[in-house]
């Protein structure tokens, strides 16, 4: 994997990295140089994740932890940063994926991935804040999805948490840009990971292979390289933003 921007001596703590973007992210961001703290609710995914870094040469730290609480959250974050020394940035990219008709929709389900998607990185904020070094600043990731945007069939509560991303990333923005912390989003679209074959055919991914602007899927690689553009010094001035690594999904309104 290409070391593509210089991300020495950065402190990232990447959620839900056991699998899928999560892993790619932390792989990426370690193979540029950084220290990963990997956190997945998968303890066995989660090692993994970080043998796989170590093995390659860089430098990971699991941290196996369900959350869906502010104290989980906040104990990971102590963990990551009593072994790196500090956080120097969160990628926020644990969510629950799960798409089911509104009606059967039910409460433990809301909870449980508004729990995931939007209190987390709340609490990934505070943990920021809580760890990282005032002078240096940090920088916040926020995962987003074209969903945010646009209405897809039995997506409601996942869109939810989507959307609520875009929102918290341009408040926090507003709010943590006088205290030296950056604070982006990355929106993929179809990316044929593991989880989301799960919820979608083969076919339905090569149906919106051909919808797409750019006539091909996305790749685990694209989000991660973007997400490594966000935290690197030639993005030290890009702040607030949603960027859409999508293939021209939300601009063309492909579906």
């Amino acid at each position: 994997m290409p070391a593509t921007f210089d991300l020495a001596d950065l402190k990232v703590l990447v959620t839900g990295a056991g699998r899928g973007l999560g892993r790619s992210v932390a792989e990426y961001l370690a193979a540029c140089g950084a220290s990963v703290g990997v956190n997945d609710i998968d303890a066995a995914a989660c090692a993994a994740t970080a043998e796989r870094v170590t093995a390659a040469g860089g430098t990971a730290f699991a941290y196996p932890a369900d959350l869906s609480t502010r104290d989980a959250v906040m104990t990971v974050a102590a963990a990551f940063a009593r072994d790196a020394g500090r956080i120097d940035a969160i990628v926020n990219n644990a969510v629950i994926l799960r798409y089911e008709p509104i009606e059967q929709v039910t409460e433990d389900v809301v909870d449980a991935m508004l729990a995931i998607g939007i209190k987390a990185p709340v609490w990934g904020a505070q943990a920021l804040l809580a760890h990282m070094d005032p002078a240096r600043g940090g920088a916040l990731i926020n995962m987003a999805s074209p969903v945010a945007e646009r209405g897809y069939p039995r997506t409601a509560i996942y869109s939810l948490c989507k959307g609520a991303m875009v929102t918290l990333t341009k408040t926090l923005a507003a709010e943590l840009g006088p205290r030296k912390v950056r604070v982006n989003a990355v929106s993929p679209g179809s990316v044929p990971t593991p989880g989301a074959m799960g919820l979608n055919s083969k076919e339905e991914y090569e149906r919106r292979a051909k919808t797409i602007p750019l006539r091909r899927l996305g790749r685990e690689d694209d989000n991660a390289a973007a997400i490594a553009f966000l935290l690197s010094k030639e993005a030290s001035f890009i702040h607030g933003e949603i960027l859409h690594v999508d293939g021209g999904i939300a601009a063309a309104g492909a579906s």
